[in-house]
């Protein structure tokens, strides 16, 4: 895996690493010099190519969406941040930038991809590919736990709650009225060595690099040709 990440912050640089490689598999770009090219070649097979702060990652172009996480070890729980895990993205999502909501023709559901790269010493040593709804509950699930937070903090008497992208906000906690309190999730799900302990897969660490796909036959039937450059 080529390192082109220019941060300073070693565990962000392999973050950032992983995702372009994804995007050059699926661009076809991975042994494109020109840079011009490469982004030529990005914005004809994805329609939105993400930000640091909001989901997903990627989009391709009229099909699913992309989710690359980063760990670096085998059996290390995957770490969502504030974003529940999803089954499938809709554009409504309150998480989700308004560039977003607005690509495909907007108003969309679409599949969602979580691809989970182990990184080791800068190597890519397993690749997992796990459509949401093989790996997530219905998003009201989660819905349901969040807006009961939610509600439950705003029924504290003598505070006044304010609406939030996060879990909640809690404005005039002190008699002075000038101190807050900024509620936040901090989702997180089990590795999918654990997950999917039930199929018996013959894992290998010690190859160069192991692909894994779980995926619906539906869903399998109907892969865009880009998919399988990954196998």
């Amino acid at each position: 895996m080529q390192d082109r990440s220019k941060g300073k912050n070693r565990v962000n640089d392999l973050g950032d690493s992983l995702e372009a490689f994804i995007k050059d598999i699926f661009a076809d770009t991975l042994s494109e010099s020109d840079e011009s090219i490469r982004v030529q070649k990005y914005s004809q097979v994805f329609s939105y190519l993400g930000n640091p702060k909001n989901p997903p990652d990627l989009i391709l172009r009229n099909s699913d969406a992309i989710e690359v996480k980063k760990i670096e070890s085998f059996r290390s729980e995957i770490s969502l941040n504030s974003s529940y895990p999803k089954s499938k993205l809709f554009a409504d999502d309150p998480m989700i930038t308004r560039d977003c909501q607005v690509v495909d023709g907007g108003e969309w559901t679409k599949d969602l991809l979580d691809i989970i790269g182990v990184v080791q010493q800068k190597k890519l040593k397993r690749l997992w590919l796990i459509y949401g709804d093989c790996y997530a509950a219905d998003n009201q699930v989660y819905k349901i736990i969040k807006n009961t937070i939610n509600t439950g903090v705003g029924e504290i008497p003598f505070v006044e709650f304010s609406e939030t992208k996060e879990l909640g906000r809690v404005n005039k906690v002190d008699p002075l009225g000038i101190t807050y309190l900024r509620i936040r999730g901090m989702w997180g799900i089990s590795n999918p060595v654990n997950v999917y302990d039930y199929l018996n897969i013959d894992y290998n660490e010690k190859v160069n690099l192991q692909v894994i796909a779980i995926i619906t036959a539906e869903n399998f039937c109907c892969l865009p040709a880009e998919f399988f450059r990954l196998a």
